[in-house]
């Protein structure tokens, strides 16, 4: 049986190296249904249709935005009934700035606490003779970099 096949069809290796990802990338994609279902040949080969190939570029920025493949799922399955999930994507936009803003503000805290905790370590060391063990790892159980210790 022959079958035509769709001008500029693509398997999923030339669609993965046409977009800089794996084959199995492309494979978890369309079992996720981000990817519209490949027809397939004869020999069993999935063939893409050109339309894939802005779509992965679109999903592989959206992942770089801090999307998920499953929001992305829900956004495409929307989209491709016909739907209009721009607005559900803007929310979700604000939701990774807040993240975001979330987790600026905990690792300026983390950087804060941690460039003290070495300004410490380095008058420990100043003042612990060459050999010695400063402690400097026990140091961080009480959480100000420095431990009171006994055993010096």
């Amino acid at each position: 049986m022959v079958r035509r096949l769709p001008v500029g069809a693509l398997t999923t290796g030339r669609l993965a190296a046409a977009t800089g990802v794996s084959a199995d990338t492309i494979r978890h994609y369309e079992e996720l249904g981000l990817l519209a279902k490949p027809i397939r040949t004869d020999s069993g080969y999935r063939l893409y249709t050109a339309e894939c190939v802005p779509r992965v570029a679109i999903i592989r920025c959206a992942l770089k935005a801090g999307f998920s493949l499953r929001e992305l799922a829900g956004i495409f399955k929307e989209r491709d009934a016909g739907g209009a999930p721009c607005r559900r994507v803007a929310a979700l936009a604000t939701e990774k700035i807040d993240g975001l803003e979330k987790k600026i503000l905990e690792l300026t805290q983390l950087h804060d606490w941690l460039l003290g905790t070495v300004d410490r370590w380095e008058t420990r060391l100043r003042q612990t003779p060459p050999g010695k063990r400063a402690h400097l790892l026990e140091s961080l159980e009480n959480g100000r970099g420095v431990a009171e210790r006994k055993d010096r």
